[in-house]
């Protein structure tokens, strides 16, 4: 970024676990897009007094397999504490969550840079409530908020980093990895523009490799990778920008302005002390065994940076093809079932149709994988047509569109709606001859040296086919017939 400075750039990031209750209460987790605001809401929840919190057992198995995937040391024994602040979507007036003894630390998440593959530390993973939901409101020359607690005690995962990336580069690698780990498990959505992710950054910059880390300012609250990335190189111009006139960086916590590109200051920078941290009096320590520790341990699935690996040996993929592949566990549990069939396609078409025309429809018909219905049998029964010439690749676009579309399947529109491929020689021939025949003028313009004309023909013919026709036959057999015809003279 820097000759003279550089950047010391470390993570917090919240992940909201996909339990179906929430972290203290027996409340469903339930879609605010979609759920009536507080539908989702009893005395617990809301902070009522006299109330007593429950810990979730599948929030805890969750943290547990992402705290495992992240090779963290796990504590068999830890303690909730109250983060004691007052803002309007905190009902109870604190936030239940872990602080001097949290659930596991000291961990690394492996990322690939233009440096070779670093293992940026983990410094603790810990387990801990949500806040309700603001919705701001200014109608009338009235502005007011709205609050909305369905949100509230939702179970939360905290990841925080250690200040070892030093590039908005690298900080997007680590976030998009943790965040396809993180789906791997199947532990999250990963939705971001739901908020089921979000990031912080702490940032400093210092003068050279050996100086000091400079002040630390946390940029809160971002919600994609994209926010991530602009925020931390507008805060390091900010920051370069100041020191080289000598001003001192404040300590403060900003927020990130998307439609402005800025960073704006929220408040001064708290330290532990002003949340008044305590043990919560209402939970008893959580205690976990070590067995259920190295039963959750083994029940990992491959981790997705092995299977990225695993993929670029076994099928001679590229790095950049095996990330988009890998990146959604759904992606990749699809290529890999299409190249375990007995019917053998090479890697690379395979890939390149699943990110090229599977990836171009969804996009287009705002679809996510994993909600496409698409099997893998078909996938490869249609490539296979192409690839042994019964279809042209532009009915095989055509067919997986109708397909994608839950229009009818395979066999019936290879079968029922005559899209196969023909590749008969006199068949062509005779489509060649009737459009020859119907253009004597083109074919005298042709002979007499307006050579592009040929391409005319070959698309002439292909209509005529209604795009069945073997474009390479069609070649063979146009080049041959206008040749005959010239030799008539």
């Amino acid at each position: 970024m820097s000759e003279t400075f550089i950047p010391d750039i470390g993570l917090e990031v919240h992940v909201e676990l996909a339990t179906r209750s929430k972290m203290f209460c027996a409340c469903p987790v339930v879609d605010s897009t979609y759920d009536k605001p507080n539908s989702a809401v009893c005395p617990i929840c809301s902070g009522m007094p006299g109330t007593l919190p429950v810990i979730n057992q599948k929030a805890v198995e969750y943290a547990l397999r992402a705290a495992l995937a992240l090779n963290c040391s796990i504590a068999e024994l830890s303690l909730f504490a109250r983060k004691n602040y007052f803002y309007p979507d905190l009902p109870k007036g604190y936030q239940i969550s872990q602080y001097e003894q949290p659930l596991a630390v000291n961990g690394s998440l492996p990322i690939k840079t233009k440096q070779g593959v670093v293992n940026v530390r983990i410094r603790r993973v810990h387990l801990e409530e949500d806040t309700g939901k603001l919705t701001h409101v200014n109608s009338d020359g009235e502005a007011y908020s709205l609050v909305d607690l369905n949100r509230s005690g939702v179970p939360l995962l905290e990841i925080v980093s250690e200040p070892d990336l030093h590039c908005v580069e690298d900080v997007r690698a680590y976030c998009v990895g943790l965040w396809t780990l993180l789906r791997h498990l199947e532990v999250t959505s990963g939705d971001m523009e739901k908020g089921s992710m979000r990031f912080e950054a702490n940032l400093s910059l210092r003068a050279n490799e050996k100086g000091r880390m400079g002040t630390r300012v946390e940029i809160k609250n971002l919600n994609s990778f994209r926010a991530v990335q602009r925020a931390i190189a507008y805060q390091i111009r900010q920051q370069i920008m100041a020191l080289k006139k000598n001003k001192p960086v404040e300590q403060q916590t900003l927020g990130w302005d998307e439609r402005l590109g800025i960073t704006v200051p929220q408040r001064s920078k708290e330290e532990a002390d002003d949340y008044r941290y305590f043990p919560e009096p209402d939970l008893p320590p959580l205690l976990v065994d070590k067995e259920w520790i190295e039963e959750i341990r083994a029940g990992l699935p491959e981790l997705p940076f092995e299977r990225a690996e695993r993929f670029i040996q076994q099928f001679q993929l590229t790095e950049q093809t095996t990330n988009l592949l890998v990146e959604q566990k759904e992606v990749a549990d699809f290529f890999e079932a299409c190249m375990t069939m007995e019917r053998k396609l090479p890697a690379k078409m395979v890939a390149n149709w699943i990110l090229g025309e599977v990836f171009a429809w969804a996009k287009q018909q705002n679809r996510r994988f994993k909600d496409i219905d698409l099997k893998p049998v078909d996938f490869v029964n249609l490539l296979q047509s192409l690839e042994s010439g019964e279809i042209s690749p532009n009915t095989a676009k055509a067919i997986l569109r109708k397909v994608l579309a839950n229009k009818d399947n395979l066999q019936s529109i290879l079968t029922g709606q005559g899209m196969q491929q023909i590749s008969d020689v006199e068949v062509i021939q005779g489509w060649v001859q009737q459009v020859l025949e119907g253009h004597p003028s083109e074919v005298q313009a042709y002979h007499q040296g307006k050579e592009t004309l040929f391409h005319w023909f070959f698309g002439q013919v292909l209509n005529l086919s209604k795009n069945q026709a073997n474009p390479s036959v069609v070649k063979q057999v146009l080049k041959r017939v206008l040749n005959e015809i010239e030799k008539k003279g």
